[in-house]
């Protein structure tokens, strides 16, 4: 007797990584099971996500997994104590909480660490469990208040010399560790540069599901798992993805998608710390030496204005138009893929799914149709402002004001507006 495998199977292999004894393997058709291997667990079947497999009457794990019991919570404010929902997986363990890992490198803190403490209040809240900060790094302390301040109920802190540069293996371990000791339900972080390198391994160690550069995050109202979603297939669908059968559900999210949640001064909470566990002989790599970037580096998700233009301006010599208005406007120039690609922009400048995702106070868009691509990197601003001579281009979807007209003639009109008013204003 062993595992029956009925048609439909879609090869993704799933099973075949959960089987204990090494009794599936994936074949040309699908999957095989080798039936003097097979000790009919279960395990496999649990996790099939074409509901093929099954096994035959009376096979099974012995005794039932316990049932884990909670009440549903009711809402919480930001701070407010609120009793946790367990969250059960194969083996009877218990994940529960969610939390945000704080970046924090060469004394300072990536501001996305504080937006995603703002998205995880909400995601804590309708679980119903508690929301609390990760904090890894070498002189930590001024930082633990700033979590209490901008939502954390929780802060766990790993204060090492070890830790003083970021390094992907001692960090890994150390939130590994902690993820480890703790069992949190779901994890966040920034999909920065550190977030990008160091959460794939922690994903790695606690052989679970990791769903990179998520734009939105919510919570399912019935299975209670995380949703999260983000540009697939080269941006042409948003795809929404689970961690059904592993925990901790770990996604990163871009910086300046999530808005920032208010800061309150004086809240406090629990501060739980723990050692790393690791000298620095055991760190295979080494910090020759620290070059700081120039003071010149564009930092796209920083600026406050931006002047975008896209293949829509025509050609090089139009860049001057959008050069003009920038300068009026103290903005930073940026640009689609197609600009990028033309020659017109650097890659630094370059906002979208595959550059930069910016949230400013104003966003003008010169020549932009509006590709997915390039919404999903602009479209939380606050205001965007654009200018095409297509009634029909997409870019007028997400506009606060649309502007249809030649932009030969539109940008140097409002340019001279913004200048003479500029002017009166510094005037009075």
């Amino acid at each position: 007797m062993a595992v029956i495998i009925g048609p439909g199977c879609i090869s993704c292999g799933l099973c075949v990584g959960e089987c204990p004894s090494e009794a599936l393997e994936l074949g040309d058709s699908g999957v095989v099971v080798d039936a003097g291997k097979c000790t009919e667990c279960g395990d496999c079947v649990s996790v099939c996500p074409s509901n093929i497999l099954s096994l035959p009457e009376g096979a099974g794990k012995s005794a039932e997994e316990p049932k884990q019991t909670s009440t549903e919570p009711s809402p919480a404010a930001p701070g407010a104590k609120v009793e946790k929902k367990a969250a059960p997986v194969p083996g009877g363990d218990v994940w529960s909480g969610v939390w945000v890992v704080i970046e924090y490198n060469r004394g300072e803190v990536a501001p996305v660490s504080w937006e995603l403490l703002g998205e995880g209040r909400k995601l804590a809240n309708d679980i119903g469990c508690e929301l609390a900060g990760v904090l890894v790094g070498h002189d930590v302390e001024a930082v633990i208040p700033e979590a209490f301040a901008h939502g954390a109920e929780k802060v766990y802190v790993v204060d090492d010399p070890v830790l003083k540069d970021y390094r992907t293996q001692p960090y890994a371990e150390a939130v590994a560790d902690l993820v480890r000791r703790y069992q949190p339900e779901i994890i966040l972080m920034g999909a920065t540069a550190m977030g990008r390198d160091m959460f794939p391994v922690v994903a790695t160690k606690m052989q679970t599901g990791l769903t990179a550069d998520c734009t939105v995050l919510s919570i399912d109202p019935d299975s209670k798992l995380l949703l999260q979603t983000r540009p697939a297939f080269g941006g042409n669908i948003m795809a929404t993805i689970l961690c059904k059968t592993r925990r901790p559900q770990m996604a990163t999210v871009r910086p300046r998608v999530m808005a920032m949640p208010e800061r309150v001064e004086g809240r406090t909470g629990e501060v739980v710390r723990e050692e790393l566990g690791m000298t620095e002989d055991q760190v295979l790599t080494k910090i020759v030496d620290f070059i700081k970037g120039d003071a010149k580096s564009i930092f796209l998700d920083k600026a406050e204005i931006l002047v975008a233009v896209g293949l829509g301006l025509g050609s090089k010599k139009n860049m001057v138009l959008a050069e003009e208005l920038a300068e009026v406007l103290g903005a930073t120039l940026a640009g689609t893929r197609g600009a990028v690609e033309a020659g017109w922009i650097t890659h630094d400048r370059q906002v979208g799914q595959t550059g930069v995702t910016v949230r400013p106070k104003l966003y003008i868009a010169i020549g932009i149709s509006g590709a997915i691509q390039h919404l999903v990197g602009m479209e939380t601003s606050d205001s965007i402002i654009a200018i095409n001579n297509d009634p029909d281009a997409a870019i007028f979807r997400v506009a606060t004001y649309g502007i249809v007209g030649d932009l030969n003639e539109v940008v140097p009109a409002l340019t001279a507006e913004f200048k003479k008013r500029l002017q009166h204003g510094l005037a009075k």
